[in-house]
């Protein structure tokens, strides 16, 4: 049912569409013109797909979610840096089955989630419960001081870094294809405090509807006083999530619309 609902989100969603056309063109300048046809078809069908999974993640019961867990590998990074009395940020792009990702992480390790609360009262009240479902509890992504609070209380607190924020606090640094992105500096505000390592979330959906995660074990040395370089080496860590299974990742949004120099065409503009 998902892949049909995501067959219709290709068809009639030709705004996303056309994003995902040139995020996927920008990222992947070698790939021939049908691989990159093949790879939006597929990655809307996918968009369908996780509009299923979220009912999925939010509503399932646990015996339900253990019958489409695969695998997850890495959790011993996490012990021994709690062991250490440090927490985790982990660092997770916006792949399209986020939602189910994390219920299934919630099955070995509940972690935090750092989000954007709803406007809509009732969207809220069914994003958070279901998102409590899986988290331990969530982190509005003003509240600075409770996230900084709970990494010192040695807590695993899921951070999203790949989107375009715009031009406050970022830097252009490469992902993929594209020289000059712009990428929030924020990640490095909560991975300087002296209480954390920074990690990150590698995850995929098999062809058998079963989950596999990996935990990337921590980056060193990080952040190391250079922004540029540093979250260079985030883009680099997202890309290497993404690349588990590119037809998976959110490619709908305009991860390029800031430019650095403001004149310059958008993307995006047809």
């Amino acid at each position: 049912m998902g892949k049909q609902l995501g067959r219709l989100v290709h068809k009639f969603m030709k705004r996303r569409r056309h994003i995902a056309e040139v995020n996927i063109k920008l990222c992947f300048p070698d790939m021939s013109a049908a691989d990159q046809k093949d790879l939006v078809l597929k990655n809307m069908e996918n968009t369908g797909i996780a509009m299923v999974e979220t009912g999925m993640a939010w509503w399932w019961p646990q015996w339900r979610v253990e019958s489409v867990y695969g695998s997850i590998k890495g959790l011993e990074h996490f012990e021994r840096v709690q062991a250490s009395g440090k927490g985790i940020l982990l660092l997770v792009p916006h792949i399209l089955h986020l939602e189910m990702a994390s219920r299934v992480m919630g099955l070995k390790c509940q972690g935090l989630g750092f989000y954007r609360p709803h406007n809509n009262p009732l969207m809220e009240y069914f994003t958070t419960n279901g998102r409590l479902r899986s988290n331990e509890y969530l982190i509005g992504r003003k509240d600075v001081k409770s996230l900084l609070k709970s990494l010192k209380n040695k807590k695993v607190c899921y951070y999203l870094p790949d989107q375009d924020y715009g031009r406050n606090r970022c830097e252009f640094v490469p992902f993929y294809a594209v020289p000059d992105t712009a990428t929030t500096t924020g990640t490095l505000m909560f991975a300087g405090s002296k209480n954390c390592e920074t990690m990150s979330l590698i995850s995929r959906r098999d062809e058998n509807g079963k989950y596999h995660l990996e935990v990337v074990p921590e980056l060193e040395n990080f952040p190391s006083g250079d922004d540029k370089a540093d979250v260079t080496r985030v883009n680099q860590r997202v890309e290497l999530c993404i690349n588990a299974a590119p037809e998976q990742y959110m490619w709908l949004h305009r991860r390029f619309k800031t430019r650095p120099d403001k004149n310059t065409p958008s993307f995006y503009k047809k």
